[in-house]
């Protein structure tokens, strides 16, 4: 019977649906996280009586036909870009992006660029502006060992305020890099994104040039997940699986009947 396998798809879009819900819940702290939602698709038709044919000899047209369903599918997980809010940390290299871009991350091992918008960086042994991980954010900007202070200007200029020195230095500019579509960046773990041909090729300039954000130092972005907004369509998913089961339940009805007809 074929509801048993339409239901079967219900419920395993529905089963994907609750995993992605769930990771947005989980990551609801994580800094800089984008939201996600799935998208779905139904399965191909499978048509009894195709519709726009001819119906007799005199060249009437089936105006409405009979196609059968199949299903739904997971077409995609798409990734929502809205920009979440800032979060005032007081700490000298924390910075948030307000506005559209990315941090470009150094891989080791020559493994190329990655691009984040979390912006809770620290230093190196060698005085290098790194990530959690210890990667280089480009274009690599070493603060000297004897600076006192470290400032950060909204177009991502860095100055270090060295003792003894009336003036502070600058010690390297920060980069923003932009895709002509964000959303389809390969999400690799770690806050990271990698470029992809969905993505497009990066373009990458000073912050606060058109169509660049500007960079806010002692702050970080929040994720942009609303926690109401996803145990609503948690309880959604769960009861959109219950429905997908409860036609495995009917179809298996039926067919039990159809066995004890003598």
């Amino acid at each position: 019977m074929r509801a048993l396998n339409i239901g079967a798809t219900g419920m395993l879009a529905q089963q994907t649906n609750v995993e992605i819900i769930s990771n947005n819940i989980a990551n609801m702290n994580t800094t800089a996280y984008s939201r996600r939602r799935g998208e779905f698709q139904d399965l191909i038709y499978q048509n009894l009586r195709r519709v726009g044919t001819s119906s007799s000899d005199s060249g009437t047209i089936v105006p409405c036909g009979v196609q059968l369903g199949n299903g739904v599918k997971t077409a995609s997980v798409y990734r929502i870009t809205e920009h979440g809010s800032m979060l005032n940390t007081d700490n000298t290299l924390d910075m948030a992006i307000q506005g559209n871009g990315y941090f470009q991350v150094e891989l080791p091992g020559g493994k190329g660029t990655a691009y984040t918008r979390d912006g809770s960086f620290q230093l190196s042994p060698e005085g290098q502006i790194v990530t959690h991980d210890g990667y280089t954010v480009m274009p690599g900007i070493t603060v000297p060992n004897n600076a006192i202070s470290i400032s950060i200007n909204s177009s991502g200029e860095v100055f270090a305020a060295i003792d003894g020195q009336t003036e502070s230095s600058n010690v390297g500019q920060l980069q923003l890099a932009t895709f002509p579509n964000d959303a389809g960046l390969e999400a690799s773990g770690n806050n990271l994104f990698k470029e992809t041909p969905a993505s497009g090729q990066p373009s990458s300039t000073v912050p606060g040039s058109a169509g660049y954000g500007t960079i806010l130092q002692g702050y970080l972005e929040t994720s942009n997940i609303n926690v109401v907004s996803e145990i609503t369509e948690l309880i959604s998913a769960q009861r959109a699986y219950e429905m997908n089961s409860k036609i495995i339940q009917t179809a298996d009805q039926m067919m039990n009947s159809v066995n004890q007809m003598k």
